[in-house]
């Protein structure tokens, strides 16, 4: 799942991980962190997702990191926003309404680019890469994060034989094993979403489970 695999996909609009409303899990249990009014929030791999708009409503800053410029330059132009454009180190930086976009590899990313973030919020990042770029991710997301970070983190799993990703599965006690020694680890939630999902069903899978953990850093 390197750079290429995603540009293809945002070019040719094959993005059915897209969601056309706020994920339900944010509104749910996002106030499980506690967030205060003017805190940072990192959102990795962020797409142009509607989740950024909500986090924003409620008064977070919101600083998402995507890949692909066409999916930056289409969440602006879906809000109806102007943002202001221009370079920041190793990312091109959009911004507007209080909603930074910074397109580049999230793998650039510094411990100070990141030290106001003491949130983030992970729904499509960690289950969008492979086993090796997803503990690479999580090495380096640990690393730049600053102390007292809290996040929310929505996974999947299923029957790894079953299905090629992206979406992978990542099971719970994986995420446990990733986060382990640094992080208090809560599983808020486990839902069996096959049933909601007819394209999974068309490619062969027999169980679905959907994941929300928060974290808290030691």
């Amino acid at each position: 799942m390197h750079e290429d695999f995603w540009q293809a996909r945002w070019a040719r609009d094959e993005i059915g991980f897209h969601l056309s409303e706020v994920n339900p899990y944010l509104l749910r249990y996002w106030s499980q962190l506690s967030a205060q009014s003017g805190e940072t929030v990192l959102v990795p791999l962020c797409g142009k997702t509607l989740d950024l708009c909500w986090l924003a409503e409620q008064k977070l800053q919101v600083l998402g990191i995507e890949l692909s410029r066409k999916a930056v330059e289409d969440f602006f132009a879906e809000q109806g926003l102007q943002p202001q454009i221009e370079e920041q180190g190793a990312f091109v930086r959009f911004r507007a309404r209080g909603i930074e976009l910074w397109c580049g590899d999230f793998f650039a990313l510094t411990a100070a680019d990141v030290q106001q973030c003491h949130l983030f919020y992970d729904r499509a990042a960690l289950i969008a890469l492979p086993q090796d770029m997803r503990e690479r991710y999580v090495a380096h997301l640990q690393a730049i994060l600053p102390a007292a970070c809290r996040g929310l983190l929505v996974t999947l799993d299923y029957p790894q034989e079953q299905m090629s990703g992206p979406p992978f599965a990542v099971p719970s006690a994986q995420v446990q094993a990733f986060y382990a020694g640094d992080w208090v680890v809560r599983q808020l939630a486990c839902e069996d979403v096959l049933g909601e999902n007819w394209r999974f069903l068309q490619r062969g899978l027999t169980r679905l489970d959907e994941s929300v953990f928060s974290l808290s850093r030691c």
